[in-house]
């Protein structure tokens, strides 16, 4: 087995009322791929440095939220919401016809995650978190000022509509973004982001403005309440869940907390995993891409094993061999737990 290719993937345009949801698929087009979910004001592009290092057996299907990529923004009037992103997961398991899902999801996306396996756990198969559980509380004075802002980039935009937003250097765009996750997206993975969210300028050939929706940098944001946090984790406390933590970000408690969501769902779960990149950032799947890939590919192995005819045997005999060993050891695939190494 090798590793998906950055190279090798379709473009996907899923039908909304709104518009479409863009994403790539890339690797396995013929089986059910991860779907993998990107943070706030990112887009699909942030898995870019992670897809190489990724199983190929398995397909991985990186979206773009509304409004963010090159995904349709949402009709004037209309404001984002975590909720409202949480429906985009069953849209695509339904485009798809997926009686089951298996997540990935980085920040907001892990957010979204966590929040679709409590509502429908008989249709989560693992989950894969990277630097979030639940997002971190904030006062009624944020949420207030949040709505300010709206309100004022509604008004800028109906404005805009008039004329070219503010356009920069491709170098001047990759510093705004670094600048905006305080330096968790440093300039040399910026691009990775970029080329998903930035549009040529028309008045200036050598610039670039961003094509995301001003909106969603206020979007309707959603405070967890602990005793239900708690309540949700039990949802999933059974389900493989994986988290991995950036050491240096604020988002999750260094190691399992003795209570809460978390120790919810590691309580008695035999497939519960939680891990942290020593100094890595928020964004530690762009930087610390492949201390990360350590330990998303043998839980990918282990909950989504590839089937018996995409291993490399040398014949028909050889396949035939292993299934009456396999069912000699009581479990088709697996003997005394462990995975075979063919």
């Amino acid at each position: 087995m090798g590793t998906l290719s950055l190279k090798d993937y379709d473009e996907v345009r899923i039908p909304a009322p709104w518009g479409h949801i863009s994403g790539r698929w890339y690797g396995n087009r013929t089986e059910r791929p991860i779907l993998a979910l990107h943070g706030w004001l990112d887009n699909s592009g942030t898995f870019d440095r992670l897809i190489p290092l990724l199983p190929d057996y398995i397909g991985v299907l990186c979206i773009d939220l509304p409004g963010h990529g090159r995904s349709s923004h949402l009709p004037p009037g209309v404001q984002y919401s975590i909720n409202d992103y949480v429906y985009i997961i069953p849209r695509v398991m339904r485009e798809y016809n997926w009686k089951k899902v298996s997540l990935m999801g980085h920040s907001l996306g892990g957010v979204l995650s966590f929040i679709y396996g409590a509502l429908a756990p008989h249709t989560i198969d693992m989950i894969i978190s990277l630097d979030i559980l639940i997002p971190l509380r904030v006062d009624i004075d944020y949420m207030g000022k949040s709505l300010e802002k709206l309100l004022v980039e509604a008004e800028r935009q109906d404005q805009g509509n008039l004329h070219e937003p503010p356009s920069y250097t491709f170098a001047q765009l990759a510093n705004l973004l670094a600048k905006g996750s305080h330096n968790s997206v440093t300039p040399e993975f910026a691009p990775n982001l970029l080329h998903r969210q930035v549009i040529k300028s028309q008045l200036y050939p050598e610039r670039y403005y961003f094509s995301r929706d001003g909106r969603v940098k206020h979007y309707h944001y959603i405070d967890i309440d602990p005793g239900l946090a708690v309540e949700m984790a039990r949802q999933l406390r059974k389900k493989p869940f994986l988290i991995i933590k950036g050491g240096l970000s604020p988002y999750l408690p260094p190691r399992v907390p003795a209570e809460g969501p978390i120790s919810i769902l590691a309580e008695n779960n035999p497939h519960f995993e939680f891990h942290s990149i020593e100094g890595g950032t928020h964004h530690m799947h762009l930087h610390a891409a492949e201390e990360c890939a350590r330990h998303i590919v043998p839980f990918i192995q282990h909950h989504r094993p590839p089937p018996l005819t995409s291993w490399s045997l040398s014949g028909r005999e050889e396949v035939r061999s292993h299934k009456v060993q396999s069912r000699r050891n009581g479990f088709f695939g697996w003997g005394n737990k462990k995975r075979s190494k063919l």
